[in-house]
């Protein structure tokens, strides 16, 4: 599979740009099983690697010109000057290679430029961090090629700054290094606050069951304004409660952390969200690693119910995945990613797969909404060389 899409793209890199690339890079898309806005927060996540992922084949340059060209959206090769390059210029998807490139030289390394083609099959808008995938992918490129020796932590940071200062979109840091660091047959338990990793074995095929993505075709986009204000809340509730950031407000002390915050409904809300969201993430780490992994379906139709109603990020249709999987039988759902649409997830005995699938599909029909797409989630590789 990877050979065959490695030698596609070659071929079109050659066809645009008149020569062969120098190699072909593929990073993962993500899914997070749990840990919701925790990330900007200093907070707990655990994301896994989708088998979707953007590919990119690159060859250097040592003329300051950085050429792009993506088979997924209309149009010709764009060319840009890298000494031209500035935050917030862009407002097409060139950005996000673009604002790579510009955060690595800012960082002080040495890129003269690239012809890239990219190829994606993350799902656009679908909560699933496509925009994630494409920058890391070329930054693993460009870190191979111009010999960087940069760690996929460090690329992941990299790619935040891209994202956050080159693009305008005020991201955390988990889409970027689950696409940098996963593992296959794992989840990634990432502390945010200092980038710590540990693997996590969930292999749930193997025990029976499966984890199915429902992209409700919902579209979003988080440099929108409704991502910002429950950031900028989030700030505000560390502020007022004296801490560095919301991570440090302990699950214990809980209810003595929103007396204090008083009349501030809002920001009640939004810290009980992350102070729970961090302590689930916990929960569902020690029920993997004791081999109880059905019963983290509770907690995350519990990370579902936090989101929707404190946080308010949930929409009819990411309520009616939950509504109906657990009607039918699901051991467990929520939605999952940035909210305002994208994707619910289901834990679901194999068995169950087709039924709940059904079920599903015929709630959005009921219900008049676009038929959603459902796909089967498999813990997948991070960031690698194909070629």
């Amino acid at each position: 599979m990877s050979e065959a899409v490695a030698e596609t793209v070659a071929a079109r890199f050659g066809e645009l740009y008149g020569a062969e690339p120098e190699g072909v890079w593929a990073a993962p898309g993500r899914v997070n099983l749990i840990g919701e806005h925790t990330d900007y927060n200093d907070g707990f996540v655990m994301p896994f690697a989708l088998p979707h992922t953007a590919v990119a084949a690159v060859a250097r340059r040592a003329d300051g010109v950085l050429r792009l060209h993506s088979q997924d959206v209309e149009g010709g090769v764009t060319e840009l000057r890298l000494d031209e390059l500035s935050p917030e210029s862009d407002k097409n998807w060139t950005a996000y290679p673009a604002g790579v490139v510009w955060a690595l030289r800012e960082a002080g390394h040495a890129v003269t430029g690239a012809d890239i083609h990219l190829a994606s099959t993350v799902p656009s808008g679908a909560g699933l961090s496509s925009s994630a995938a494409l920058e890391v992918v070329v930054a693993l490129a460009l870190n191979d090629l111009f010999s960087l020796g940069l760690r996929g932590w460090q690329l992941a940071r990299l790619c935040q700054r891209a994202e956050n200062v080159y693009v305008g979109a005020p991201v955390g840091i988990m889409d970027q290094t689950a696409s940098a660091c996963c593992e296959a047959g794992h989840a990634l338990f990432l502390d945010t606050r200092d980038l710590s990793q540990k693997q996590i074995p969930f292999d749930l095929a193997a025990e029976g069951m499966r984890l199915l993505v429902v992209d409700t075709q919902v579209k979003h986009s988080h440099s929108e304004g409704e991502y910002g204000k429950r950031r900028a809340g989030c700030e505000k509730g560390a502020d007022l409660l004296g801490v560095n950031a919301l991570r440090d407000v302990p699950y214990a002390g809980l209810d003595a952390a929103l007396a204090r915050l008083g009349d501030e409904e809002e920001v009640r809300r939004l810290v009980r969200h992350i102070v729970t969201e961090n302590e689930r993430v916990e929960r569902v780490v020690s029920l993997l690693e004791s081999g109880e992994t059905r019963a983290i379906g509770p907690v995350l139709v519990e990370g579902h119910a936090s989101l929707r109603d404190d946080f308010r990020i949930s929409c009819p249709e990411l309520d009616l995945v939950v509504d109906t999987a657990l009607a039918s039988g699901a051991l467990g759902s929520r939605m999952t990613g940035g909210g305002f649409g994208g994707s619910a997830i289901i834990l679901v005995e194999e068995p169950d797969v087709d039924a709940i699938t059904k079920a599903v599909t015929e709630a959005f029909a009921a219900a008049g909404f676009t038929t959603p797409r459902v796909f089967e989630a498999v813990p997948s590789a991070g960031a690698r060389r194909l070629g």
